[in-house]
């Protein structure tokens, strides 16, 4: 094949999207794209994202798509004696809601994102990655101002970017405003062009045991570093009418989910029913509580077990037990299909980040240990060594072998409602992707809903809090529930959205 010149990317910030638009032209691929997005994004969405974090790509031509999972690991594999850790909770404030984190040296787990983007150049990417990266190291050099809404969330998490000062150079100026610079990362990333993996395993796994290991109340060893590797998978398939959905597989359980709920969705006369109506958000609304039902009890099954015939069936109880009954998370995601036909779903996440930073590489590492989304038995009751599970979804479907839709979102907890509301709008009720997107969204767990009300017809949130007595109701869109970033192809064309609850922007070459 010839240089790629053409392609769409759907992303979290518009200077995201343009990294990734000018490898496009630079005749890059699908994964020299999000590889330059996601360093670009270390910037631009730099609370979100980084290579403290971890994350998930599914990536290839449609005929031959693989998932990469670079997910965090539990540390403390060859430890001599459990630390005092340094482990303490913070509230951050979504407005009409505050969910609890915890952070310190004591929250994180062991990172992957640059191990995970430097094996999938490696293996399918194109353009140098020396080349791959000059957006991003003007961005860290020259510094950034925040887009609104990245705006808010430095805000929301003002105290945890302030819990060290290292931390706290790298998200506000001397006068205290809000700026994003990093000259330090972009040396590290032009280390990371020339040595590749073994400055990852060597100088930088050292630093990060120094920085972040027992003697500082951390839990990482030099064992973790070194028997860290991304893993190649086959991704989950499910089928839907004429259209197959792939995702993220197991040790993951967002993929798994929206699958088991696109399954279960065949018993739902969505597409005959009013769109956003009482019926129809009802409906949906006792989707996800089955979802939520199944999440509960997937925790009692061993890895794997979400799409069992057991469990699926439980769900469907749980769902006809909601009909009868009821009438009626911080990540970024970027969607990349180029003009070959190629695809590249990523989502990433720093978690909300630990509070503490590596000065030499200007790198902030996640708090994983510290989130209960993906802590349900308790903090730090999982064995070192352990795979930890996660909500993200990278996904895309295919309809007649070609990628209809890319896409994903970030959101914790809520990943799995965000991109099963979004498929559902498209595939059962038939609406276009900005409309699904820009739809309304809803969330459950027990008995508890959360939804927007901006763009419900009348009596359509009424019917919910009915049913849902006590429902958080938020009254616009909400970053609180993700921000699904896709792209598509129909026709011979390309095209994206981008979700404004997290600043979503598409940018179209060719």
């Amino acid at each position: 094949m010839g240089l790629v010149t053409a392609g769409v990317i759907a992303a979290g910030d518009s200077r995201t999207a343009e990294a990734g638009a000018e490898l496009l032209r630079a005749g890059g691929n699908a994964v020299d794209v999000i590889c330059a997005a996601s360093c670009m994004a270390f910037i631009a969405e730099a609370p979100l994202c980084g290579p403290g974090g971890s994350g998930a790509l599914l990536a290839g031509p449609p005929d031959d798509l693989r998932l990469l999972d670079f997910f965090a690991v539990v540390p403390g594999q060859g430890a001599s004696a459990p630390p005092v850790l340094d482990f303490h909770d913070v509230d951050v404030d979504f407005g009409p809601t505050v969910q609890q984190f915890h952070v310190g040296r004591g929250a994180a787990a062991v990172p992957g994102t640059m191990l995970g983007l430097v094996e999938a150049h490696r293996r399918l990417g194109r353009v140098p990655f020396s080349t791959l990266i000059q957006p991003a190291l003007r961005a860290a050099r020259e510094g950034l101002e925040p887009s609104a809404q990245l705006r808010e969330v430095v805000r929301m998490l003002r105290p945890i970017l302030s819990l060290s000062q290292p931390t706290r150079a790298l998200f506000y100026d001397a006068e205290d405003r809000p700026w994003l610079s990093n000259p330090r990362l972009a040396d590290f990333l032009e280390a990371v062009a020339h040595e590749g993996e073994a400055l990852l395993r060597g100088p930088f796994a050292r630093d990060l045991v120094a920085q972040m290991g027992p003697e500082h109340g951390g839990l990482l060893t030099a064992t973790d570093l070194q028997r860290y590797a991304p893993v190649w998978r086959e991704p989950l398939r499910v089928r839907r009418g004429a259209h197959e959905y792939l995702s993220n597989p197991p040790p993951s359980s967002g993929g798994s989910l929206v699958g088991l709920g696109l399954a279960l969705s065949a018993e739902l006369p969505l597409g005959g029913m009013p769109w956003l109506g009482p019926r129809y958000v009802g409906e949906l609304a006792s989707l996800l509580g089955a979802l939520d039902h199944a999440k509960q009890r997937s925790r009692e099954l061993p890895p794997g077990q979400v799409m069992s015939a057991e469990l699926h069936d439980g769900a469907a109880r749980a769902l006809a037990e909601q009909r009868a009954r009821r009438s009626l998370g911080s990540t970024t995601h970027i969607s990349v299909l180029d003009g070959d036909g190629r695809l590249a779903s990523l989502t990433m996440s720093n978690g909300e980040g630990c509070g503490h930073t590596l000065p030499a590489y200007g790198v902030h590492v996640n708090n994983f240990l510290g989130e209960e989304d993906i802590n349900p038995h308790g903090f730090h009751r999982q064995p070192p060594g352990t795979w930890m599970t996660t909500m993200m979804a990278p996904s895309a479907v295919l309809e007649g072998g070609r990628p209809s839709l890319v896409l994903g979102t970030g959101g914790s907890n809520r990943i799995r409602s965000a991109l099963l509301q979004t498929l559902l709008h498209v595939l059962a009720a038939g609406r276009s992707l900005e409309e699904a997107v820009l739809a309304p969204r809803m969330h459950v767990e027990g008995e508890r809903l959360w939804v927007e009300r901006e763009g419900l017809p009348e009596g359509s949130v009424e019917a919910l809090c009915r049913a849902w007595p006590g429902a958080t109701v938020f009254p616009a869109h909400n970053m609180f529930f993700g921000g699904v970033h896709a792209v598509g192809l129909a026709g011979a064309g390309l095209y994206g959205m981008g979700d404004p609850r997290r600043g979503g922007t598409v940018v179209r070459v060719g």
